[in-house]
């Protein structure tokens, strides 16, 4: 029996923005054996992707070019040969300036089957972040795609830049930055007037997405004070003077601002996004990892006898996470967790808790242990009641103690996972901080200042990096920052994600 060929599918990553890529661009890395992807896809789309799937980087990278096109080929062909689902991911389309149709070429000639996913291009996407509209009733009733430079292998053009001078409509250039003197100076020779305006966004749908405007006199004097480079869209016409006075993409309130998130990788993803929402850009450092960690054994005990507790309480979202995990591995109906009460540390938690459609019944004022322990002994009364207490192999036994003790509860203890302190020495986003700074650290958790004292060599901030301000979630962390004798830049009046943020929006306002 002949062995079964796989199939490659080319999928446009879009412009850099995780949220512009399609529905079946997901469907497909999710199930892909082989993800073979350039500089452009961003990184964060391979979250997508099965664990065991393999990973292949085709793009440029610090100290060496980008893999020739006929070895990408090559790796598709080969890949596929094996009968593996092969996905390529190509910034914005691959059949716009994305050598798309050579891949096709190569992958009908080795009778490969192949699937396009569409993607939204680079012209598109920038000219709605920044507002611009690239039609026009009254300005502008065609738009033309060209771009910088044909082959990457070569720095010449063939274009001839001055019949597009008269072309009374938008042009997009895409790759063109590095010809920009050489472009302009064609279209004015062409006719096309030195007053035409220009704009030009770097990184364009991200949060480190950058513009600047000028005309077609001034853009080139303009690029080299500003500053931006490569990637970056090129969009000239009189359209671009038409452009939205609302900036509703770099004009949200953390725009432009660069954040060092300190979460385990696992938590940072809520806090993230909440950080991009209002326009930060984000640096995800993971200074802890939180691994799968328990004795079968008490496991199995406690899940026998689950329903006899009265009161179950989680001290992260992490152990929620996990026990409903090997819950479901023991039971096929929620019922079986029994009539017990549940107390969750925080908000985040209980949002946690509650995606199994289960209530929660106490959450404490402040998001920490001792505010748990405290308010639940005062308020709900635990003299003799079985508790079973949820937790990771740090910071519970401040909890149980004053449980036990305190409140005269009977308490048992069920640690799932372990935290342990990752290396970021050889960490590319962790040597991007070093390069570049941030404008704040956000502290979550004592662990992680603790783990930022401990790997202080890989922080050590390069000259002309920005110098980040200190950010707390809340008066326990603030407390280990100064035993540390570190400064604290803000600090969240009340311990949750949503005022984290808000105290970081209030202190750079301020500023």
């Amino acid at each position: 029996m002949s062995k079964k060929t796989g199939k490659v599918y080319l999928i446009g990553a879009g412009p850099g923005d995780p949220g512009l890529v399609t529905v079946r661009a997901r469907q497909l890395i999710e199930i892909a054996d082989v993800i073979v992807y350039d500089y452009l896809a961003n990184p964060k789309l391979l979250d997508w992707a099965r664990d065991d799937a393999e990973r292949i980087y085709v793009g440029k990278s610090a100290g060496r070019h980008s893999i020739p096109q006929d070895e990408i080929e090559e790796i598709l062909v080969a890949r596929a040969h094996k009968g593996q689902q092969v996905v390529r991911l190509k910034g914005g389309d691959p059949f716009v300036f994305g050598r798309g149709g050579e891949e096709i070429d190569e992958l009908q000639t080795d009778k490969i089957p192949f699937e396009i996913v569409p993607g939204v291009t680079a012209a598109l996407a920038t000219a709605a972040y920044a507002g611009i509209p690239l039609s026009h009733r009254d300005y502008s009733s065609a738009i033309t795609f060209l771009t910088g430079h044909e082959n990457p292998e070569k720095h010449t053009l063939s274009i001839d830049f001055k019949a597009y001078a008269k072309t009374n409509g938008t042009l997009c250039l895409y790759m063109g930055i590095g010809q920009l003197p050489r472009i302009s100076a064609e279209l004015k020779e062409g006719g096309m007037s030195g007053k035409t305006p220009v704009a030009i966004v770097e990184w364009a749908t991200l949060n480190r997405q950058r513009s600047v405007y000028g005309t077609l006199d001034t853009i080139v004097d303009d690029l080299a004070a500003s500053g931006l480079g490569a990637p970056a869209m090129i969009i000239i016409g009189e359209v671009v003077a038409h452009r939205s006075k609302t900036e509703w993409f770099e004009g949200r309130e953390l725009f432009g601002k660069r954040f060092v998130v300190t979460r385990a990788r696992e938590q940072a993803g809520q806090l993230t996004q909440m950080l991009e929402e209002k326009g930060a850009e984000v640096i995800e450092l993971p200074f802890i990892e939180v691994t799968t960690d328990f004795d079968p054994k008490v496991l199995s005990e406690i899940l026998a006898g689950i329903a006899v507790y009265e009161w179950v309480i989680f001290t992260s979202a992490n152990g929620v996470k996990s026990f409903f995990e090997l819950f479901y591995k023991a039971f096929d109906d929620i019922r079986c967790l029994g009539p017990m009460r549940i107390a969750a540390v925080g908000a985040a938690t209980a949002r946690e808790i509650e995606k199994h459609k289960l209530k929660v019944d106490f959450v404490p004022k402040q998001a920490n242990a001792a505010a748990l322990a405290e308010e639940l002994i005062e308020n709900e009364g635990i003299e003799s009641v079985q508790v079973l207490v949820v937790t990771g192999n740090q910071n519970r036994e401040e909890l149980v103690q004053r449980l036990e003790t305190e409140g005269r509860a009977i308490v048992d203890t069920l640690p799932l996972y372990k935290t342990k302190k990752t290396n970021l020495l050889e960490n590319e986003a962790a040597a991007r901080f070093r390069k570049e700074g941030a404008d704040a650290i956000l502290f979550t958790s004592s662990s992680t200042v603790n783990s930022f004292i401990d790997q202080n060599a890989a922080f050590q901030l390069e000259d002309g990096a920005r110098r980040p301000v200190l950010g707390s979630i809340g008066p326990m962390t603030s407390k280990t920052l100064t035993e540390k004798k570190l400064p604290i830049g803000f600090e969240a009046p009340v311990s949750s994600l949503e005022h984290f943020i808000e105290a970081a929006v209030q202190h750079f306002k301020e500023r």
